[in-house]
C-alpha cells in the first residue's frame, strides 16, 4: 500500500470508490435532466413554487435542454415539406427556363425524389425509408423493377436530346434514366444500377445488363450475385454503392464524366435530392474555384438542402410539377415512356440455361410478353410479400445497425 502511495498510483479500493461516484454522479445528472424536463414542459402559469425554485437552482441545465429543443425544432424544420403556391411555382420556373436556355453547359443532379412518382420511396421525406427506420418502424420491400421512368426522367431525357443539357449525375439505382433512353456517356450513376452485374477478373470489366434485379442475394460489403462470367468463369457481382462504402468501378459509376462535367458546368439543376449526401463530393461542387466563377445552383426539392444559402434559386414543388411547367416554358414537347423503345431490352444480355432459376425477382418484359403472361392477383401478392433483401432490402447499413441494437 505504501509503495502504491509513492508511485502516485491510486490503489484498487480507490479506483473503484471512483468508478462508483462517477457512476452515481451520472444518476443524479438524469435525475436533474428528468426533473427540469418535466417542469419545462408546464405552462409557467402552472408551476409551483417549489417547481420554479428548481429551476433557478438547475440554470445549467435548464439553459441545455432549452438549446436541445431549438435544436430539434431546426431538425422538424428541416424535414418539413414546403410547397410554392401556384403563381410562386410558376414565376420561379420562369426564372428556370432563362437559365436553361442561357447556359452553356448545364448538368443536371437527381436524387430519389424523381422516382417518387414511380412509387419509388425517397429516403428524407416524410415516409422515405431512413425516415421511418429513425422513428423504429419497418419498411415494407417490393420489387422495384416493375418501376418505369416518369415524367421527370423523360424531361431530362428530352433536354439531353435537345443538346439543352450536357450531362445528368444521379444517385439513384433504380436504373429509370437509362431505361428513359438517356445515352450512357451523358450519365453518371454514381451508386450503381440494379440491373448491371459485372465481372471484375476480365479485363476490361465485363458487364451484363439484365431485366431483373440483380441484388437479391447482395448487400451492404457483400456484392456477389451469384452468377458466373460467361468468358472466365469467375463470380458476377453488382454495382451497387452502399451507405459507408466508396465505389470503385469505372462504369456504371462514372466518376470521370461527373467530375469532368461539373468542371465545365455553369448551371447546376438539383432535383429531388436532399445533397447530404452530394455535398460531400468536393469534385462535383468546383470548390477549388473562386465562389464568383462556381457554376450557379438551381434547386427543386420539398424539404431543406445544405445548399439551400448558396443556390441562386430554391424552388418547393414535386419534380413532375416543375419540370411539366419548364417543358412549358421552353415549349418542348416531351414523349411518354414508351416500354417498346426501352433500351434495356436491346443491352440486356440472357441468362445461361442453368442460370434461370438462379434468380425470383420478376423479369421486364415487352408489353406483347406481358399481356400474355399477366398472373392473376393471388400470385402477385404471394410474389410481393416473398420479394425480400437487395439494395432496397437488407442492404443499408442503417436499417441492419438499428435491428442490432434493438434485440442487444
Amino acid at each position: 500500500m505504501e509503495e502504491e502511495a509513492d508511485t502516485g498510483v491510486p490503489s484498487r479500493v480507490e479506483r473503484k470508490a471512483l468508478q462508483k461516484a462517477k457512476i452515481l454522479q451520472r444518476e443524479t445528472e438524469r435525475k436533474i435532466f428528468r426533473l427540469v424536463g418535466k417542469v419545462l414542459k408546464k405552462p409557467e402559469s402552472e408551476r409551483s413554487e417549489e417547481e420554479a425554485a428548481v429551476l433557478l437552482l438547475h440554470r445549467g441545465t435548464v439553459e441545455e435542454l432549452c438549446k436541445r429543443q431549438v435544436r430539434r425544432n431546426v431538425l422538424k424544420r428541416k424535414q418539413e415539406e414546403v410547397f410554392d403556391e401556384a403563381d410562386e411555382l410558376r414565376s420561379k420556373v420562369r426564372q428556370l427556363a432563362a437559365a436553361v436556355k442561357q447556359a452553356k453547359h448545364l448538368v443536371v443532379y437527381t436524387g430519389a425524389g424523381i422516382s417518387t412518382a414511380a412509387s419509388i420511396p425517397d429516403y428524407r421525406g416524410p415516409n422515405g425509408v431512413w425516415t421511418l427506420l429513425q422513428k423504429g418502424r419497418s419498411i415494407s420491400s417490393s420489387d422495384l423493377s416493375k418501376a418505369e421512368p416518369t415524367l421527370t426522367h423523360m424531361c431530362v431525357r428530352t433536354l439531353h436530346k435537345e443538346k439543352l443539357l450536357q450531362h445528368v449525375v444521379s444517385q439513384n439505382c433504380d436504373g429509370l434514366h437509362l431505361r428513359s433512353g438517356l445515352p450512357r456517356h451523358a450519365l453518371s450513376e454514381l451508386h450503381g444500377n440494379m440491373f448491371i452485374e459485372v465481372c471484375t477478373s476480365c479485363s476490361p470489366v465485363k458487364e451484363y445488363v439484365r431485366l431483373f434485379d440483380v441484388t437479391e442475394r447482395t448487400s451492404l460489403h457483400h456484392h456477389m450475385t451469384g452468377r458466373r462470367c460467361s468468358h472466365c468463369g469467375s463470380e458476377l457481382r453488382d454495382t451497387i454503392v452502399h451507405f459507408g462504402e466508396r465505389g470503385t468501378l469505372e462504369q456504371p459509376l462514372n466518376w470521370k464524366g461527373a467530375a469532368e462535367a461539373a468542371e465545365t458546368a455553369n448551371v447546376i439543376l438539383c432535383l429531388g435530392t436532399s445533397l447530404k449526401v452530394l455535398k460531400k463530393y468536393a469534385c462535383l461542387w468546383c470548390m477549388n474555384k473562386p465562389a464568383s466563377k462556381r457554376p450557379k445552383l438551381y434547386i427543386v426539392n420539398l424539404q431543406w438542402t445544405p445548399k439551400d444559402d448558396l443556390a441562386a434559386l430554391k424552388i418547393n414543388g414535386k419534380c413532375d410539377d416543375v419540370m411539366r411547367l419548364l417543358m412549358e416554358e421552353l415549349n418542348i414537347q416531351v414523349p411518354g415512356y414508351d416500354r417498346a423503345k426501352d433500351p434495356v431490352f436491346s443491352l440486356a444480355v440472357p441468362l445461361r440455361q442453368e442460370e434461370v432459376d438462379s434468380h425470383t425477382r420478376e423479369v421486364i418484359a415487352h408489353l406483347d410478353v406481358q399481356e400474355d403472361c399477366v398472373p392473376d392477383s393471388g400470385e402477385q401478392a404471394e410474389e410481393a410479400t416473398a420479394v425480400q433483401g437487395g439494395w432496397f432490402g437488407r442492404g443499408y447499413g442503417k436499417g441492419r445497425k438499428k435491428k442490432k441494437k434493438k434485440a442487444a
